[in-house]
């Protein structure tokens, strides 16, 4: 009897710890849930006032809204102040533009001929008129529309002439649409809604279209102040039947607790209250608590399962004590028989341990193995990204040499024209030089970038520049069949332009020793794919063509290069989602690598 009670007590308070903890994860995840969201849309808020705050007073500065408050019975001058209204309102994006004379009268505005046009209103009511009058600063207001009935948001800044007087107030309206437009309701499985209230408590934004325009002031009678009813014009106002409750411990003071009564039906929620920037705005994230009715039965699930496997793991050391007690109760009777085998087991114990010495000195001798193999596989990468940084740099450094010594034989002849651009060449091949060991450190950090819209024609061109500047392209026809319109592709310019680099110098080294040297250069469309090709009247390639593109692979002496050309070239070209390919020319003697990278047509 005094079991069944422990074990009902021990159930019944570690569900309740379980209730109680469920109840502590679901409010904290639900409330930093609603942080996530309120600073979201805090962020969009802010970025919209900062986008619109300094227009009204930019606007300001034009002389001729000065001039039409000077001169408020010249049809002319108002008529340019209308128009520059309608280019201004253009410009800037916003919903209305209107000049206001210091008694609050609109005297030109950017719908002057529109049957709704403010032209003609007075405004000296509106918090933004006046404000700007009395601090002669810009002002910020929320209201609705007058004439339009829509919500927007207001943006003031005085009109001053010459000498600093205040002459009138220039307003600019912006519809809320925008903030709305980037309004993305929070988790959809949690049922939250957030709803934005001005300074008076009523809702002027709301996810839930029933709770715009409600008053969700705590004494409700928001509908029956004048101002709020001048600021919300034919709108009910409706108070929110709600009331407080006691929050758990674990919020903070930003959340509480509240039910909310809709008919005939009452719901709980938890309504975190953040502030929004430079306005008396408060942001309210709403979210259903009925998620946290599932966290605690998770909880309390989680809480059986560790009292069942509690349960059952002290029935198991019950039972086990009670057969350690029966064993040594029939320890005596076996005394005799294991004093008999005790030299055996000492035997095998001794041959047990040996083996397990023996592997666990296994274990430690294929641990520093496996160490020093990953050590040697980073060295052999290192190894490898050195010696193709070397080949790489070795070809713009040739062409450097060559336009030294060019330089030198024009300075001789004092041709300074041809020795200024030869020394141009030379530091654009250095700037290549360091954009080409910024790019191996990349590939060594395999950290490249995503594509962008290149022209193959231009790597191309680039690539041409470095090739024609070597002694070993003299006497070369290169033929070089360049499109007309650009060939834009997903590519990286550097690097296409080391591809193509690569792929040239091979070719020249390949018809070396042709009677008649011939490389030819063009580029076609193949589907998706603009399609490059690199031919020349070389040897050919061996039957293997796969092999080329090995690291380390060469038919050539190690002072012609190291053999990963078309290894790093095939495995940048790969990279930026292309293909890299060489064969056997059929036409005749020599072989051809083809590059193909993807077009990149208009609207992507």
């Amino acid at each position: 009897m005094f079991y069944r009670i422990s074990v009902v007590v021990v159930l019944t308070a570690t569900l309740l710890l379980a209730w109680v903890l469920g109840g502590w994860f679901g409010y904290r995840q639900l409330e930093n849930d609603s942080l996530q969201e309120a600073f979201r849309y805090r962020q969009l808020v802010a970025n919209e006032l900062n986008r619109y705050i300094p227009v009204p007073e930019l606007i300001a500065e034009h002389p001729l809204l000065a001039e039409a408050l000077k001169r408020p019975d010249d049809p002319v001058t108002l008529l340019k102040a209308n128009e520059q209204m309608q280019r201004m309102a253009t410009i800037v994006g916003g919903s209305d533009i209107y000049l206001m004379d210091l008694t609050g009268l609109a005297i030109a505005a950017n719908n002057f001929g529109q049957p709704d046009s403010f032209v003609g209103s007075n405004y000296s009511y509106r918090p933004y008129f006046y404000d700007a009058l009395n601090t002669g600063g810009s002002v910020v207001y929320f209201a609705l529309g007058t004439m339009s009935l829509e919500r927007g948001l207001y943006f003031s800044h005085p009109v001053r002439d010459q000498r600093g007087a205040i002459l009138g107030v220039v307003a600019v309206k912006v519809l809320v649409h925008e903030l709305e437009s980037h309004w993305q309701r929070p988790d959809i499985q949690r049922q939250a809604e957030m709803v934005v209230l001005d300074g008076d408590g009523i809702s002027f934004l709301a996810s839930n279209r029933k709770w715009l325009y409600r008053d969700f002031s705590p004494t409700g009678d928001a509908a029956e102040n004048p101002k709020i009813r001048q600021r919300y014009p034919q709108r009910d106002l409706t108070p929110v039947d709600f009331r407080l409750q006691d929050g758990p411990w674990v919020l903070s003071e930003q959340a509480t607790r509240m039910r909310i009564k809709d008919g005939d039906s009452e719901q709980s929620y938890l309504a975190l209250d953040a502030g929004l920037p430079r306005l008396d705005w408060r942001l309210v994230v709403i979210a259903d608590t009925r998620s946290i009715v599932w966290t605690r039965i998770g909880f309390l699930v989680g809480g059986g399962a560790i009292f069942l496997a509690g349960f059952l793991t002290w029935l198991y050391l019950r039972e086990r004590q009670r057969r350690e007690r029966e064993l040594a109760a029939r320890g005596e009777q076996l005394e005799r028989r294991v004093a008999q085998r005790t030299i055996d087991l000492k035997r095998s114990n001794d041959q047990l341990l040996a083996e397990i010495q023996e592997r666990e000195r296994a274990q430690t001798e294929l641990r520093e193995t496996q160490q020093e193999l990953i050590q040697a596989a980073k060295l052999a990468v290192l190894g490898q990204m050195s010696a193709g940084l070397n080949h790489e740099i070795n070809q713009p450094l040739t062409a450097i040499q060559a336009y030294a010594r060019n330089s030198r034989k024009f300075l001789e002849r004092g041709a300074g024209d041809m020795v200024d651009a030869n020394l141009q060449e030379i530091v654009t091949l250095c700037d290549k030089m360091a954009e080409l060991i910024r790019q191996f450190k990349v590939f060594a950090r395999k950290s490249e970038g995503p594509p962008s819209l290149v022209d193959l024609r231009l790597p191309v061109d680039a690539a041409l520049k470095i090739i024609t500047a070597q002694s070993s392209s003299d006497g070369i026809n290169i033929r070089w069949i360049r499109p007309d319109a650009p060939i834009m592709c997903h590519g990286d310019l550097i690097r296409v332009e080391q591809v193509m680099v690569n792929l040239m110098a091979n070719a020249v080294q390949a018809v070396e020793e042709q009677a008649e040297p011939e490389i030819q250069v063009e580029i076609s469309e193949d589907g998706d794919y603009w399609r490059c090709v690199v031919r020349d009247n070389g040897h050919g390639l061996p039957r293997n063509t796969e092999q080329v593109f090995e690291p380390f692979f060469t038919t050539r002496s190690v002072k012609q290069g190291l053999g990963l050309g078309l290894s790093i070239s095939k495995q940048i070209v790969e990279s930026l989602g292309g293909s890299l390919s060489g064969q056997n020319r059929a036409d005749g003697p020599g072989a051809e690598f083809v590059l193909k990278l993807k077009q990149r047509r208009a609207g992507e």
